[in-house]
């Protein structure tokens, strides 16, 4: 067996031509499903592993009882929160330097055909080590609504590289409900939860009090303009480097996030391109309408925010972003945002580009599709992802994809997540066996 070794980076990989590489490991091989979020699913330490129970392969159905940690050492598992009275929860991220996880949590005692999960209908829920939980973002579903508390459902809770700061995409339940007879889509928003108690002006059954205080920051157009920059949607967010980004000026962005807006062109179907939001450093005060929203209108972002469009693709042949769902991620300095694209062929390739905007850079050059979602080393050279059954990573300096494992049918990979720890040591996903989720890890060893 011949085991060619490859030196990139500081690290060595080593990568195994007719099987498995040799540090890759099996964490879990329990019963339940394990469902990985696609970015901070490791411990601050890097010991480890998060993940929730929910019973489909990708995570779709969410039904999942509770939310749990794997020890990498031993492969011991710890359950942190276990839902009742009916509620579900799951998809968990960690805080980067406390033993803190935020995850998305249910309506308990749901009711048949009014108040079930949904988009609209979830929070988030903080827990630490210990078990000790609260309720993230508060709620408000009585006019005139509270300032700092949601009308709806908040989704995929990052916290930023300071710790304070928690991004997350919403709908709002309470436009929702007013005009679904009148078969008005429900618009998918980005927001932020910054640490301030917020208590519900109203009493009603389903308002919740939370630890945090929660803005919309991305504006959705009620009619948008095709051909214009206007936003029918804005999801899949990621922060802007661990502390912001360089202006063309030479000043630093503070706090920055990317996320994929969905625009109508003048000619086709909707087009998703990449977007940045500035934010200033305080998100109390109001902009061009109320924090909380009013009774026929989403709530307004903070005076200060600045969005923007970043990518222009309508010219390219195969534009806009495309592949398999992904969140776009920043480098650690802040200097390129990562993104999924096909290429003139029609393969899905990683992009990179400036949030100041400029030509984007196709990276790798694949002959087939990268096929996952990704995350970036702590370092910065390289993303991890998956592609034709194998773990790879692609170089920053020179584009090159090198393959870790060999693809394998009797356990394939899922799409989800692919996260490198924190110490840049290893990266987590999870391959499919007997019909189950279960989690590997593959370790890099830095080059003595």
């Amino acid at each position: 067996m011949f085991f060619p070794i490859l030196i990139l980076g500081g690290w060595l990989l080593i990568n195994l031509v007719d099987g498995p590489s040799l540090m890759e490991a099996q964490i879990t091989s329990g019963a339940k499903n394990h469902i990985l979020t696609n970015v901070n699913c490791w411990s601050a330490d890097s010991r480890y592993i998060l993940f929730d129970t929910r019973s489909d392969l990708a995570g779709g159905t969410f039904d999942g009882g509770s939310i749990c940690r794997v020890l990498i050492a031993t492969g011991d598992v710890e359950t942190l929160f276990v839902s009742k009275n009916g509620s579900h929860c799951g998809v968990v991220t960690a805080h980067p330097v406390l033993d803190w996880y935020v995850f998305i949590h249910g309506p308990e005692f749901p009711e048949k055909d009014h108040f079930t999960y949904g988009p609209a209908r979830r929070n988030g829920v903080l827990v630490d080590s210990h078990g000790a939980s609260e309720v993230m973002d508060a709620r408000d579903l009585v006019s005139p609504f509270t300032p700092g508390a949601l009308r709806g459902g908040s989704h995929v809770h990052v916290w930023h590289p300071k710790g304070d700061w928690i991004s997350f995409t919403y709908e709002d339940h309470y436009l929702a409900e007013k005009f679904k007879d009148a078969g008005l889509p429900n618009s998918r928003v980005v927001g932020i939860s910054m640490p301030c108690q917020v208590t519900p002006l109203h009493k009603h059954p389903r308002n919740l009090e939370g630890s945090h205080f929660s803005v919309v920051v991305t504006p959705i157009v009620p009619n948008p303009r095709a051909g214009t920059d206007d936003l029918v949607r804005a999801c899949e967010e990621g922060w802007i480097g661990t502390e912001g980004y360089v202006r063309l000026d030479g000043s630093r962005q503070k706090r920055a996030l990317a996320f994929q807006g969905t625009i109508l062109p003048s000619q086709g179907q909707p087009l998703v391109e990449v977007f940045v939001c500035d934010l200033p450093e305080d998100l109390s005060k109001p902009g061009f309408g109320p924090l909380q929203g009013s009774t026929d209108q989403l709530p307004f972002p903070p005076a200060g925010v600045k969005v923007r469009r970043v990518t222009h693709t309508e010219g390219r042949k195969y534009p806009g972003i495309q592949g398999p769902r992904h969140w776009l991620r920043s480098s650690p300095d802040g200097s390129k945002i990562a993104y999924l694209a096909k290429d003139d062929n029609g393969v899905v390739q990683i992009w990179l580009v400036s949030p100041n905007g400029g030509d984007p850079k196709q990276l790798s050059h694949n002959p087939t599709d990268i096929s996952s979602a990704f995350t970036w080393t702590p370092q910065g050279g390289h993303i991890f992802h998956s592609l034709g059954g194998s773990v790879c990573f692609t170089s920053i300096v020179g584009g090159i994809t090198q393959r870790l494992t060999q693809p394998d049918s009797n356990r394939p990979l899922r799409p989800e997540a692919f996260v490198v720890s924190p110490d840049g040591k290893k990266v987590a996903y999870t391959r499919t066996i007997a019909g189950k989720n279960q989690i590997f890890s593959l370790a890099l060893q830095p080059n003595q």
